[in-house]
């Protein structure tokens, strides 16, 4: 798989050096055959943690590479602004329906390389005693959810229905990392978010367990954009994100293989 994404990616460099009307861009390997260019990355907000990490890594393994610093948003966010022409060489999506609205814009196919499931996250401590999604509806508990366009938002609503829940947020975040922040803030009783980002709180929240969580678990894809100024560095650092270093580091935040 990983050979195929690298083949692409320089079947589409070796593509753009043969159009007249493209403009130059630096060689993507050196003399020595280093990796030599910079890099743009779009990324789903739970990935912060992960993708930072991997960024380093990459960037150790070739300092010929210049990584911008990484956006990392809301998956539809993300998807708008590709749609609308931002200059991006790789898109890591927190559901394939959100990688899906882009597929125009993709140069290799996208690549399953983690999963994740919803957890509650409520105050240290569990001062409410929060165990189930019911109790959200409780009246006075105050909750907040991701919008329903952004993936964990679409997650989150699924689970309520399957669970026959009713509630109306008071507050719809366009990213996960925007609710867990209203939580650790206490400006909500609790908020639903990922495994990982209770995980990575390290403990400024609690996370409860959801029952039949994995029934809405998110699947994330990574792919390369047409727009890639230097797809061959694009595509070996998906190899790294694919590779077996690459899963240790994304495991130790905890995400699940896909």
């Amino acid at each position: 798989m990983l050979t195929t994404v690298a083949a692409i990616a320089m079947a589409g460099l070796v593509g753009l050096s043969g159009c007249s009307a493209a403009e130059p861009t630096p060689a993507s390997t050196s003399a020595d055959g280093s990796l030599q260019g910079e890099l743009t990355i779009f990324a789903a907000a739970s990935l912060t943690a992960s993708f930072t990490e991997l960024a380093d890594t990459f960037s150790a393994e070739n300092p010929g590479v210049t990584i911008a610093p990484i956006s990392f948003d809301g998956s539809s966010t993300l998807a708008t602004q590709i749609s609308e022409g931002a200059p991006v060489d790789i898109f890591a999506a927190a559901d394939d329906a959100t990688m899906q609205q882009v597929s125009a814009e993709l140069a290799t196919a996208p690549v399953s390389f983690a999963s994740n499931e919803l957890q509650i996250a409520v105050q240290p401590g569990n001062p409410l005693d929060i165990t189930a999604l019911s109790d959200l509806a409780e009246p006075g508990v105050q909750v907040a959810l991701c919008a329903p366009a952004v993936p964990c938002g679409a997650a989150s609503r699924l689970l309520l229905a399957a669970a026959d829940v009713e509630l109306t947020p008071v507050t719809e975040e366009q990213n996960v990392t925007a609710v867990l922040t209203k939580v650790e803030l206490g400006e909500v009783d609790a908020g639903l978010v990922y495994v990982t980002d209770v995980l990575n709180a390290a403990g400024a929240v609690d996370g409860v367990e959801i029952a039949d969580a994995a029934s809405a678990r998110n699947n994330y894809p990574i792919a390369v954009l047409n727009e890639a100024a230097q797809p061959a560095i694009a595509a070996a650092f998906v190899d790294l994100v694919l590779s077996p270093p690459g899963q240790a580091i994304l495991a130790r935040y905890g995400f699940s293989k896909p």
